[in-house]
């Protein structure tokens, strides 16, 4: 993996000041996907946008775009000393940070028996560590700013599906660590909240969807599942969240009934896939294309 570097770019010479009413959002994950696109509608209404990830022409080229108000900033997620530096430039370019919202993270298919264990260590490393990690960095600015914090979760955090078992295990980890923090930070002013979304189309979940073992499996989900939804449903969700400073968000909107409903839903589908004769062979195509592929994000490097 090329080496990270957490310094500040932007096109300003002189500095930013915090206006009045005025937030600055910290967002992992914000070259592609649900982090750009939230990046981009916050930013439209007034607000200041810190963009943090790991692919800079792509952070460049949105930070441009969106012109006053924006920077970027190089951080991968598994480096703390990145998210420290580029914790200190949105600081300094912009006077602090009023939320946060963790949204980094890939995904890995496979068996856990059948998995190359690095690959199932790495999406913990990423989707529950770096969570951890951007939490611990951003906290000491969102207490003293009696901020948001926001950490994106899934539906997988509820829903256990076969193939997925470190991405789920990493959602259901960044549940439990934001109900934790949502409590303890009751006594700052601060608040904390878990969004959990669907499939929401981005660039991840098409290259999940095309692979054969997915494609296998698909018959088993109801169709309102397995359909995507478009990426601004997700910044609907995060943006009512940070508005209202929620504990939890979702989208789409069934997802809601299903977190409700998990102790009764988790088992029926979990028998429902033990009897699938698609199982078997789903988990054979899921192993064999992880030993020749790899992981789907950009930490993985399989997500164009």
């Amino acid at each position: 993996m090329r080496p990270h570097r957490g310094s500040a770019h932007n096109g300003e010479t002189s500095p930013a000041r915090q206006s009045a009413g005025r937030s600055t959002l910290f967002i992992t994950g914000a070259a592609r996907g649900i982090g750009a696109a939230t990046a981009e509608r916050l930013h439209a209404r007034g607000d200041n946008v810190a963009l943090v990830g790991l692919e800079p022409e792509r952070l460049e080229a949105l930070a441009a775009r969106l012109g006053d108000r924006a920077a970027f900033f190089e951080a991968d997620v598994t480096d703390r000393a990145a998210l420290d530096a580029a914790v200190a430039g949105a600081v300094e370019r912009f006077g602090g940070i009023d939320v946060a919202i963790a949204n980094a993270g890939i995904h890995t298919t496979g068996s856990l028996l059948g998995a190359d264990p690095d690959r199932i260590e790495h999406t913990l490393e990423v989707n529950l560590f770096g969570v951890l990690r951007t939490d611990l960095a951003v906290l000491p600015q969102i207490v003293q700013r009696k901020g948001y914090l926001l950490n994106v979760a899934s539906l997988a955090a509820a829903s256990h599906a076969p193939l997925t078992g470190p991405y789920t295990a990493s959602k259901a980890g960044v549940e439990a660590l934001t109900d934790t923090l949502r409590v303890e930070l009751s006594t700052t002013g601060a608040r904390a909240g878990c969004a959990y979304f669907g499939f929401i189309d981005t660039d991840l979940v098409r290259a999940s969807f095309a692979q054969s073992s997915t494609q296998t499996l698909q018959g088993n989900m109801p169709a309102f599942i397995r359909t995507p939804v478009p990426v601004g449903k997700a910044v609907d969700a995060i943006e009512r969240a940070v508005d209202k400073r929620l504990a939890r968000t979702w989208a789409p909107r069934f997802v809601g009934g299903f977190l409700a409903l998990r102790g009764i839903l988790q088992p029926l589908a979990e028998k429902r896939l033990m009897g699938s004769p698609e199982l078997a062979a789903a988990i054979a195509e899921a192993d064999a294309a992880g030993r020749s592929e790899g992981d789907l994000g950009v930490a993985g490097q399989l997500v164009s």
